[in-house]
C-alpha cells in the first residue's frame, strides 16, 4: 500500500529491476554522488543477483511526501549497507525499519555526515557500537594532466593471458585494503576482461608493473578501481602513469564524469590523483557494526 500523501516511507525489494524502475532518475540526477550505487546495480543486472556473494541483495528507497524518491540504500552482503545522504529524521526511521525487519546490517558506507549519523543512531537504539574501518574522498576527474617525469613503459588493456595476474593482483589488493570476503579474485578477473575493465602498465621489457581498473559506464559515469601495484614495485610512479591512461581512455570512450575513492590514510595516493586532475567531491565513511551490545 502506498504511503498517504504528506508522509515518507521506506519501501524493500530484493529485485533489482523493481528497484530501478523506482530510482533510475533519482540515481541519474547525481551520477558521482551514487556511483556506487549505479555501477553496483549495472553488475547485478548483467550477471545475476550472486554477483557480490552467495547472499541475495537488498534494496530500498525512500518515498517522500511528494511522491519524489528522497534517498535510496542497497545490500549486497558480506559487504556494508550503502546508503545515499539522509536527514537526521530518515536515518532514524530506517534504523528503525531495518531492526523491525531483523535485517543484519554489519557495515555502513555513506558521505560522511550520513555515515556517522547512522552509526550514532544504530548505537543509541542498539547498544551495539560502531568502529571506523575507513574514511574515503571521492574525486570527480577535471582537467587531466599526464604525471611527470612519466615512468618508462607503456599502457595496455590486459587480456586473457594476464588473468592469473589480474587474480593475484586483485586478491593482494583486497588483503591490503582490509576489504570484507565474498568476492572471488577468478569471478572478478573474467568480468573485467569481458568488457577490456583492467588497463596495465607495462616496462619496456614487457612486464606488467601496475593495473588500474574501470567500471562499466552508467548514466554516464565510470569510476576507476582498483589502483594496485605490488608493494617492491611502487614509488616509480607506475600508479600514476596507468591511472592517468585509464582515465584518458574513459574519456575517450565518452565518460562526462570520471571518478574514484581514495583512502584518506593514504596521503600519497591522495596527492597523486590530485597532481594528474582529480577534485574531491565528497568525503565517506565506512563503519564496521557490532550485531549485539559488549
Amino acid at each position: 500500500m502506498a504511503p498517504e500523501r504528506g508522509t515518507s516511507d521506506w519501501h524493500f525489494t530484493p529485485d533489482v529491476d523493481e528497484f530501478l524502475a523506482h530510482t533510475q532518475d533519482f540515481l541519474h540526477s547525481r551520477p558521482d554522488l551514487y556511483t556506487i550505487h549505479l555501477t553496483v546495480t549495472e553488475q547485478l543486472r548483467r550477471r545475476g543477483p550472486h554477483a557480490y556473494g552467495d547472499q541475495p541483495p537488498f534494496f530500498g528507497h525512500l518515498t517522500r511526501g511528494d511522491g519524489s524518491v528522497g534517498a535510496v540504500l542497497l545490500h549486497t552482503p558480506p559487504y556494508a549497507l550503502n546508503v545515499t545522504p539522509l536527514t537526521a529524521g530518515e536515518t532514524e526511521g530506517l534504523v528503525d525499519r531495518l531492526l523491525a525487519l531483523g535485517r543484519p546490517v554489519p557495515g555502513v558506507s555513506a558521505e560522511r555526515a550520513t555515515a556517522e549519523g547512522f552509526v550514532a543512531e544504530w548505537e543509541r537504539r542498539t547498544g551495539a557500537p560502531g568502529d571506523l574501518h575507513e574514511l574515503q574522498r571521492l574525486y570527480r576527474l577535471g582537467e587531466l594532466t599526464g604525471p611527470s617525469p612519466a615512468p618508462e613503459g607503456r599502457a595496455r588493456l590486459a587480456g586473457a593471458s594476464d588473468r592469473d595476474l589480474l587474480i593475484r593482483w586483485y586478491e593482494s589488493f583486497v588483503a591490503d585494503v582490509g576489504a570484507r570476503g565474498g568476492r572471488d579474485g577468478a569471478d572478478w578477473a573474467d568480468f573485467r576482461l569481458s568488457y577490456d575493465g583492467v588497463t596495465l602498465w607495462e616496462t619496456p621489457d614487457g612486464t606488467p608493473v601496475s593495473m588500474a581498473g574501470v567500471t562499466l559506464a552508467v548514466a554516464g559515469q565510470v569510476r576507476v578501481a582498483p589502483v594496485y601495484t605490488p608493494p617492491e614495485l611502487r614509488g616509480r610512479g607506475y600508479a600514476g602513469a596507468v591511472t592517468a591512461e585509464v582515465s584518458r581512455a574513459a574519456l575517450a570512450a565518452g565518460a562526462a564524469e570520471v571518478l574514484l575513492f581514495a583512502d584518506l590514510a593514504n596521503p600519497t595516493s591522495n596527492a597523486l590523483y590530485q597532481r594528474i586532475g582529480y577534485r574531491q567531491v565528497a568525503d565517506w565513511a565506512v563503519y564496521d557494526l557490532a550485531q549485539k551490545a559488549p
